[in-house]
C-alpha cells in the first residue's frame, strides 16, 4: 500500500522514493515539531544515512504518485504574475543589500592573506598591488585548483567589477568567489583555524544594557540532489552557515547575517571566562543547546534554504529539459527520416556510398539513447533533499551589561533611558509614521539584525528603502553604529537612509534623513563607530 503520511515511517518498512531507482530499509525516525523528521535509512549497499523530510515530501516517497510528481515538476511555466515578479525583485533587492562582495570579501581576505604572510599594498583607492604570494598559498592553489593558477605576484588586484580596467590604469584581476587566490587563502584559513569554531569563545555585545547572556550557534546545512559522485556519495548542491541565537528564557532566534561582526572580543580588564561561565546567568547553557539548535533549524530555518534552492534549481531543469528535448528530438527526427530515405534508394539500387541506411538508423538510435540517458540524469538532479544540519562551534554573547556589573563600572555610553530598547522601539515607530505619511509600507526588521531597522516599500513600484534608526536625545555627544549598518549602507548607497530621531523637551522630537552617511567600511577588528551626533544633524535634511 503506497506511503501517504509521515506518520506511516516505521523501522524496517521499505521505502522507494528516497534514492533514485531503489529502494531503502527504514532504520529509525526523529520529529522536529509536528511537521518534519529525521529519516535515518539503510540503502541497497547497506550503507546507512539520514535525511529531512517534511510535509511537503510525502508525494515523493508514495510509490503511486511519484512518477505523476516527476512528470508535473518537468512542466516549464514561461511567464509569472504581476505579484511574483514584484517579490522576485524585492527578494533581490534584500540580497543585494546582504551581499558579501566586495566590502566583506576584501575585508576577509586582506587580513587573511596578510597573516599567511602576503604582502599587500594598494596603490589606488580600492585597488591593490600583491607584491608577494606566500608558497603555501601556491602550493595550496595546486592541490585544490582546477582552473587557473595562483600566481606569484598581481600587478593589480579589485574586489569591484567597475574597477578592473579603469581608464589608463593597469588591468586588475577580479577576486570573487571561485577566484583561485581567493579559495586557496580560504581553504588554508579554514584549515588552521576551523578548531577555534568548536572551541567556541566569549563575545560582548555593547548594544545590551541587560545582564543576561545568549548562546549563539553556529550550524552548516547542505542540500543534496540524486546524483552520485564516483565516491558513492550523493552530490551537494548547496551549503549555507546558519546561525542560532538563544536566551536563558528558552526564547531561539535565527539572525539571518553575520550577527558576530557587531560583537567585541573581552578586554584585557574584563571578567575572564572562567568567571562569566561561574556565574547563576550562565547556568543554563548545557550540552543540550546543540540539539535544541539542531531541532530548531530544522523546523524553522532550513525550509526556507530548500525553498530557495529548490525554486531556483527546479526552474534551471526544468528550462534545460526543453532544450534538451527539442535539440535531441529534431536531431531523432532527422535521422529516422534518413534511415527510411535510404532504406527506399537501398530498395530502388541507389546505395549512398558513404551513408547506409543501417548508419542512420544506428545514430537515430544513438541520439535516443543520449536523449533518455539526459532526462534520468535531469530526473536526479530534480530529487532534492535535505540533510539534517550539522553544529560546527558557538559563542557565548556577554551583555555589557553584565560586564560592568561584575566589574562595578558604568557601560561606557548613553546611559540615558531616552537611549533604552523602550525608546528604541518609540523612534522607529515615529519613523514608521513618518513613511507611512510619505506613502510607503514600511515593516519593522530590528530583531532579525539585518543591518537596518525598517524595510519600506513604495506601494506602486515595489522598490524598497532600508532605514536604520538612530533616537538620541538633543544635545547627545555620539551615535554608535555598527559594522553591519555601516557594510548595508555601503551595499545599498541609493536606497539606504540613516534616520535620526532627535528627542527634544516634554514629548516633542525632531526627525532629519540622511542619504550615503559613510564614505568607507571599518576596519577588520572594528565592531562599531562612534560618529558625532551634532555633525549628522547638520548633513541630514527633512525626510522624504
Amino acid at each position: 500500500m503506497p506511503l501517504l503520511r509521515l506518520e506511516d515511517l516505521q523501522p524496517d518498512a521499505t521505502l522507494r522514493g528516497i534514492l533514485p531507482d531503489a529502494a531503502v530499509t527504514v532504520v529509525g525516525v526523529e520529529w522536529h515539531g509536528s511537521d518534519a523528521l529525521t529519516l535515518v535509512y539503510r540503502g541497497p549497499n547497506g550503507r546507512v544515512a539520514d535525511e529531512i523530510l517534511y510535509r511537503h515530501d510525502e508525494p515523493r516517497v508514495d510509490r503511486a504518485h511519484l512518477q505523476g510528481l516527476i512528470e508535473d515538476r518537468a512542466l516549464a511555466h514561461d511567464a509569472m504574475d504581476s505579484r511574483r515578479v514584484a517579490r522576485v525583485r524585492e527578494d533581490m533587492e534584500r540580497a543585494e543589500a546582504r551581499r558579501l562582495q566586495p566590502h566583506y570579501i576584501e575585508s576577509f581576505f586582506l587580513e587573511a592573506f596578510r597573516r599567511l604572510g602576503g604582502t599587500v599594498r594598494q596603490r589606488e583607492p580600492r585597488r591593490y598591488e600583491i607584491t608577494h604570494v606566500p608558497a603555501p598559498v601556491r602550493s595550496r592553489d595546486r592541490q585544490i585548483g582546477a582552473g587557473d593558477p595562483v600566481l606569484a605576484r598581481y600587478e593589480r588586484i579589485t574586489f569591484e567589477k567597475d574597477l578592473i580596467a579603469p581608464p589608463g590604469q593597469p588591468l586588475a584581476a577580479f577576486v570573487c568567489p571561485g577566484h583561485p587566490l581567493l579559495d586557496a587563502v580560504l581553504d588554508l584559513t579554514l584549515e588552521r583555524h576551523r578548531d577555534l569554531l568548536k572551541r567556541g569563545t566569549v563575545l560582548v555585545d555593547e548594544r545590551d544594557p541587560g545582564t543576561s547572556p545568549r548562546v549563539l550557534l553556529f550550524l552548516e546545512h547542505a542540500i543534496q540532489d540524486a546524483s552520485v559522485l564516483p565516491s558513492g556519495e550523493r552530490r551537494t548542491i548547496s551549503r549555507r552557515m546558519l546561525h542560532v541565537e538563544m536566551d536563558a528564557a528558552g526564547r531561539t532566534r535565527h539572525p539571518y547575517y553575520a550577527p558576530y561582526l557587531d560583537y567585541r572580543p573581552l578586554a584585557e580588564d574584563e571578567p575572564p571566562v572562567v568567571n562569566l561561565l561561574a556565574r547563576p546567568e550562565c547556568a543554563w547553557i548545557t550540552r543540550a543547546l546543540e540539539q535544541k539548535a539542531q531541532g530548531h533549524a530544522i523546523e524553522h530555518v532550513v525550509p526556507e534554504h530548500i525553498a530557495e534552492v529548490r525554486g531556483r534549481r527546479l526552474a534551471w531543469i526544468e528550462k534545460t529539459r526543453a532544450a534538451v528535448m527539442d535539440r535531441l528530438t529534431k536531431e531523432i527526427t532527422y535521422w529516422d527520416h534518413r534511415a527510411e530515405q535510404l532504406k527506399l534508394q537501398e530498395q530502388a539500387g541507389r546505395a549512398g556510398a558513404r551513408l547506409n541506411s543501417q548508419e542512420a538508423r544506428r545514430r537515430a538510435d544513438e541520439m535516443q539513447a543520449r536523449l533518455e540517458r539526459r532526462l534520468a540524469e535531469l530526473d536526479r538532479e530534480a530529487q532534492i533533499s535535505a540533510l539534517p544540519p550539522v553544529v560546527l562551534g558557538g559563542l557565548l554573547v556577554v551583555p555589557i551589561g553584565l560586564v560592568a556589573a561584575m566589574t562595578g563600572r558604568a557601560p561606557a555610553g548613553p546611559a540615558s533611558p531616552t537611549d533604552t530598547q523602550a525608546s528604541a522601539a518609540r523612534a522607529r515607530e515615529i519613523v514608521m509614521e513618518i513613511e507611512r505619511g510619505l506613502g510607503f509600507e514600511p515593516t519593522d526588521r530590528e530583531f532579525e539584525r539585518l543591518g537596518y531597522d525598517v524595510e519600506s516599500r513604495a506601494p506602486g513600484t515595489g522598490k524598497l528603502r532600508f532605514i536604520e534608526v538612530k533616537g538620541r536625545v538633543s544635545g547627545a555627544d555620539t551615535v554608535t553604529v555598527t559594522k553591519n549598518e555601516i557594510l548595508t549602507s555601503l551595499n545599498k548607497p541609493d536606497d539606504f537612509i540613516l534616520a535620526l530621531v532627535e528627542f527634544l523637551n516634554g514629548d516633542t522630537h525632531r526627525v532629519r534623513y540622511l542619504r550615503r552617511p559613510f564614505q568607507r567600511e571599518p576596519d577588520f577588528g572594528v565592531t562599531s563607530v562612534n560618529y558625532d551626533f551634532a555633525k549628522l544633524l547638520e548633513r541630514a535634511g527633512n525626510p522624504r
